[in-house]
């Protein structure tokens, strides 16, 4: 009788085991990597080089990943490489990346193994010379004969999403450096004497830390997401939406230079019927 009630004891973990690897099985399965949903990808523009600090996230230096360790470049300077690009989709989507911020596999963002992080680099495909430019915010590929990984949706502008990866040249881009005050007022001055006959207006001195300009708010973030793709090619300043009750709103800054906020408030007036105005802190 004992033996018997061990038996069925036996028989019954072992299919409680069977069961359980099946489930993980079956888990592995719905996890693996693909590609997202059809979309047009001709509304997203590219990543905009803009002056940003480096995180002490995703900079560990030197890091060991798979037994292999890597040293992070001291910056992306005069950085050039051939090599083979790749793509990660659906299976990351939503997780973090080596900085901390949220993979989105529909934004201009990529991984690379040793350049510092963020970092902003152009993307050509060499087989069809097809260009773009994502900001690397994660580490990778791990894979010995892969130099890039780009997100789902900069695999599809350069036209090697279904085929997998692609040969391409990867150069790393710096932002526009600041003009100075005195060039950027003869500029800004002269540019708008011979457009309207008369001296540009003279704002009050910005307080340090600068102002912001609100170009928009909107009742569905979705609104306020294409506005802000549309101003981006206007300036290199970041550009947010955030959320303040029920609207979001659209701004860009900090702004520290007077002429520079006129003629950006000058410029989306004149190609998008836009009044901004001026957030003072």
């Amino acid at each position: 009788m004992r033996s018997k009630v061990i038996a069925e004891f036996i028989l019954l973990i072992s299919s409680a085991l069977l069961i359980h690897g099946c489930s993980q099985s079956k888990r592995v399965i719905e996890v693996q990597d693909g590609p997202g949903r059809k979309l047009d990808v001709s509304s997203i523009q590219d990543a905009v080089p803009r002056t940003e600090p480096i995180t002490k996230a995703g900079n560990k230096n030197p890091y060991t990943v798979f037994g292999k360790t890597y040293h992070l470049l001291p910056s992306g300077e005069k950085y050039r490489q051939i090599g083979i690009a790749s793509w990660y989709g659906t299976k990351f989507h939503g997780n973090r990346t080596s900085n901390g911020e949220v993979y989105d596999m529909y934004a201009m963002t990529g991984a690379h193994k040793t350049l510092p992080i963020p970092a902003y680099v152009r993307v050509t495909n060499l087989e069809n010379n097809r260009s773009i430019v994502i900001r690397v915010n994660d580490r990778g590929p791990f894979h010995s004969d892969r130099i890039i990984d780009l997100s789902y949706v900069g695999a599809i502008k350069l036209g090697f999403a279904d085929q997998g990866t692609a040969q391409v040249e990867v150069q790393a881009l710096s932002p526009d450096p600041e003009p100075d005050s005195q060039s950027m007022q003869l500029d800004a001055e002269s540019q708008w004497f011979s457009e309207t006959g008369s001296e540009i207006p003279k704002l009050p001195k910005l307080p340090l830390g600068g102002v912001f300009l609100q170009i928009g708010a909107f009742g569905e973030r979705s609104g306020a997401e294409i506005l802000k793709e549309k101003i981006q090619p206007l300036t290199s300043l970041s550009i947010e939406v955030l959320q303040h009750k029920t609207l979001f709103k659209v701004k860009i800054g900090p702004i520290r230079n007077s002429n520079r906020l006129s003629m950006l408030q000058k410029n989306i007036a004149e190609k998008f019927g836009i009044t901004s105005f001026i957030l003072w802190p």
